[in-house]
């Protein structure tokens, strides 16, 4: 899929020392599955969270400190996390995120959720079993092209095998869990190439069963968010996310289905020709994430200026059409970690008026668009690429994201 949409898009193919850590998490682990721990950096506020139970966010080195639960698949051992639900109430008392769409995942692919087996209805209160689970063994790489996008080559990492996907209902229960799997095996694991975890994780700690987890800097509203990367479904955009190739989500219904409260994707955004550079002014997008996100290198503590780069906003720093927060009950609801990505170009008369810097608020997107200053690759509406993200919210830097969702007539949501 990356491979043929990279051709096909004939500009992109995207899509996205100690190091100071909580003093629950873990950092630097030994074959026994304990940890050593490092001083603590700056902290996002509690209220800022909108997964109100990852221990602590780290802001020195962007990182959350998650719950890690355990499980099992094809008789493997399986560390996974909880970030959004399908339902209202047990979304507050997991203390993750709220996603009604999640509810439409398995309409018309069977593929895109797998049924687990455990014996509490509350994912993660007890051991689950698995239908699948990733492969992290295989080595991710990323060689940047001469103008840094698109690559000259890259290979996927992380790899869902048979039957897996991130989104789970529990035998016998309707309801919806976004609990994708960041380690396979018992330990030791790998948090610098990787080899047994996710290409995010920084460290696990079996013990304390906890996972620092590295997030990414974006916008929603006009307002800076962080939000984590998990899968996706497009092989190049799991290389420049750091996350799991999960090919079979690509027919989770349905594209351009941002603003349908019958689709599980809500609309995310981000760009082919952006500006670029870490200066003092923020910028975002592929050539940028490329160019100087150190998009080759391991995320690992071993690697401490890769954690600076991304705090500095290396990132490829995605637009969020919603958010949790979001003031209207239609707009809340609207929320899914399962992104539709709309892939933009700035049109010859958009960078000749200098007008591809950078961009926090999707309707400002949309504006741009009706007047043809943004388009898809190829000069086409921009619209969804069918390329899907799982970028569970994870919280705001100052101003809670309010909205609204204003959709512009004749731009596809």
């Amino acid at each position: 899929m990356g491979t043929r949409w990279l051709k096909g898009a004939a500009v992109f193919a995207l899509a996205a020392t100690a190091v100071l850590s909580l003093s629950l998490g873990a950092f630097g682990q030994d074959d026994r599955g304990s940890t050593e721990r490092a001083p603590v950096g700056e902290t996002l506020d509690k209220g800022n969270q909108t997964i109100t139970s990852a221990l602590r966010v780290d802001l020195t080195r962007d990182f959350a400190t998650l719950p890690l639960h355990k499980g099992s698949a094809q008789g493997e051992t399986v560390w996974f996390v909880v970030t959004d639900v399908s339902d209202a109430s047990i979304a507050r008392e997991l203390g993750v995120n709220h996603s009604p769409k999640l509810a439409n995942i398995s309409r018309d692919c069977p593929a895109c959720a797998q049924t687990v087996k455990t014996s509490n209805p509350l994912l993660g209160r007890a051991e689950v079993e698995f239908e699948g689970a990733p492969d992290f063994s295989p080595t991710r790489t990323l060689v940047a092209g001469p103008r840094s996008f698109p690559p000259q080559s890259f290979s996927v990492g992380a790899t869902g095998r048979a039957n897996y996907s991130p989104f789970v209902t529990v035998e016998g229960n309707g309801v919806v869990y976004n609990a994708p799997i960041v380690a396979t095996g018992d330990g030791p694991f790998d948090v610098t190439t990787h080899e047994n975890t996710h290409d995010r994780t920084l460290a696990i700690d079996t013990e304390r069963m906890t996972t620092d987890h590295l997030f990414i800097r974006g916008f929603a509203n006009g307002r800076s968010i962080l939000y984590l990367s998990f899968d996706s479904s497009d092989a190049f955009t799991a290389v420049i996310e750091r996350s799991t190739f999960v090919p079979a989500l690509i027919d989770a219904p349905f594209a351009n289905g941002g603003g349908s409260p019958r689709s599980a994707r809500a609309s995310i955004f981000t760009f082919v020709n952006a500006k670029t550079g870490l200066g003092r002014t923020r910028t975002q997008g592929l050539t940028h994430a490329i160019k100087d996100g150190f998009a080759g290198r391991d995320a690992a503590v071993a690697n401490p200026e890769v954690l600076e780069a991304f705090r500095r906003g290396a990132d490829v720093s995605n637009i969020f059409d919603v958010f949790p927060t979001n003031a209207r009950l239609a707009d809340r609801r609207e929320y899914s970690p399962l992104w539709d990505l709309q892939v933009g170009v700035y049109s010859d008369a958009a960078l000749a008026l200098g007008l591809n810097g950078l961009k926090k608020d999707a309707n400002e997107v949309r504006r741009l668009a009706a007047r043809g200053l943004v388009t898809s690759p190829g000069g086409e509406p921009l619209g969804a690429a069918n390329v899907l993200i799982n970028c569970p919210a994870l919280g705001f830097l100052d101003e809670r994201p309010r909205g609204p969702r204003t959709p512009v007539a004749g731009v596809r949501p």
